[in-house]
């Protein structure tokens, strides 16, 4: 999928919102790993991705080429300072009209509405990819992410008490949320 809009931040300044491509397979690795360094309310650590700046390349140019995936980036003064994604729960009948989310930002750019603008894009994209639910894990206690996803009309669905294990922090709970999209 491709995607780009150009969105003004809370502070005045531009940033673009658009579709990574394999050309941008350092800037949204390095960024990726920067981001999940900064927090521990992602999925993943630093050290346990593996992936290559040509590998993730690669990863890119085949969601740019996807009809139904994409990877998003906010490019600020020329920097990758957030990420987010749109991918497919699965291909069988029962579950293809389920699509997952992921959204990181780096700390430096919080509060400035970028987080916001790729859930916006996400959303956007999953509803012109056909999605009928777009779905994604919070941790509890990220209080701002949660209110934002609440914002844009997510709804909670479950808990899971032990849903991560954080190397800091112990067992972190996850919030179940998903938006509907198209009836």
């Amino acid at each position: 999928m491709e995607y780009r809009r150009t969105v003004t931040l809370k502070d005045g300044r531009s940033c673009v919102i658009r579709n990574a491509t394999e050309r941008d397979g350092q800037a949204v690795l390095d960024a990726f790993l920067l981001a999940h360094a900064q927090t521990d309310m992602l999925l993943t650590y630093p050290d346990e991705t593996s992936m290559s700046a040509q590998e993730e390349g690669r990863f890119l140019q085949k969601r740019t080429e996807s009809a139904d995936e994409i990877e998003i980036l906010a490019e600020l003064d020329g920097s990758v300072v957030g990420t987010a994604g749109i991918g497919c729960v699965g291909r069988k009948e029962k579950i293809r009209h389920r699509a997952e989310f992921g959204v990181s930002v780096d700390k430096a750019y919080w509060r400035l509405g970028i987080g916001r603008a790729l859930t916006e894009a996400c959303i956007e994209c999953a509803r012109a990819a056909g999605y009928v639910q777009l779905e994604l894990e919070a941790v509890a206690d990220n209080s701002r992410a949660v209110a934002l996803y609440r914002s844009l009309g997510f709804v909670e669905y479950g808990r899971n008490p032990k849903g991560f294990r954080s190397r800091l922090s112990g067992w972190q709970e996850l919030l179940l949320m998903r938006l509907e999209l198209n009836g």
